[in-house]
């Protein structure tokens, strides 16, 4: 197996700026490349937003040229899609470099939620309101105010460079969940800049946890919670991890710190019961 390359130990402090920023000041495209950057140092930040600025100025005379928002978007979709050929890498769908968008950006493939990223931002440039969506296991995009269709919205899927109807949506939910499961539209709300940074890193996480890459992993781990702090359930798995790596007192603190954020949580007991036993047997602090 082709091992990955390492996240890098120390968080840098534009990445830790990106937790303090205001949403509505967060470039999208600009905090996943700050993240790709937190594993490969050398990776150009600014470059990517200019290859960003470029497919969008080349989509635009296609764009300008409509005469209704969803045909608007369609000839997005077609620019995307059809002229860059970026798609969804369906024949290596693990390769790390899928999760990294100035790699999706150089490849033209990629995961459904570093493709969003780049489809969000292009029409975001192009005067497009755009939105990820958290779709349950395959993460969508979302272009709102289209006045010429009755939902004034219109979902796409930039994986497989498709419009999907609300009716789509619900048998994507019924295949892969059962066919007892409705469609619940919470799981087409927008969500935040740092909800799609949180799943990309938790993407990235479970690939170095798969190839039994602790460091690594716990580096994401570490990231996450700078980026969501009351996520209580990353502080349990951290805990495990770092128990797991004999890191006795980390994991000490955040199982403790789980079990202040979700005492009422269905596995506070068993947590609890955990620290206090390695508590019984921690090593002393030199």
């Amino acid at each position: 197996m082709t091992s990955l390359p390492a996240v890098q130990s120390e968080i840098s402090d534009q990445f830790r700026a990106l937790a303090n920023l205001p949403e509505s000041q967060l470039g999208l495209a600009e905090g996943a490349l700050i993240l790709a950057a937190e594993v490969r140092p050398e990776v150009d930040v600014r470059a990517g937003l200019e290859t960003l600025t470029e497919i969008a100025e080349r989509a635009r005379p296609l764009v300008d040229s409509t005469s209704t928002p969803s045909a608007a978007v369609d000839a997005l979709n077609h620019a995307i899609f059809e002229l860059e050929q970026f798609q969804g890498n369906q024949e290596k769908y693990d390769d790390l470099r899928n999760s990294f968008l100035d790699e999706v950006l150089a490849t033209r493939r990629g995961l459904p939620i570093t493709l969003c990223v780049l489809y969000v931002e292009v029409a975001r440039l192009l005067g497009l309101e755009a939105y990820g969506i958290g779709f349950p296991g395959h993460f969508l995009s979302k272009i709102v105010g289209i006045s010429d269709v009755s939902e004034r919205e219109i979902i796409v899927d930039p994986f497989f460079g498709r419009t999907l109807s609300v009716d789509d949506c619900a048998e994507r939910v019924r295949v892969a969940v059962g066919e007892h499961v409705d469609l619940d539209l919470h799981w087409l709300r927008p969500v935040s800049a740092l909800e799609i940074y949180v799943r990309m890193l938790n993407n990235i996480k479970l690939l170095y946890l798969r190839q039994g890459d602790g460091l690594s992993a716990l580096g994401c781990f570490d990231r996450i919670v700078v980026l969501a702090p009351e996520a209580a359930h990353e502080y349990r798995d951290r805990g495990m991890l770092l128990e797991r790596m004999d890191c006795i007192h980390a994991a000490i603190e955040d199982y403790s710190q789980f079990l202040e954020l979700a005492p009422k949580d269905e596995e506070a007991r068993p947590i609890r019961l955990r620290r206090d036993a390695l508590v019984s047997r921690k090593p002393a602090l030199n």
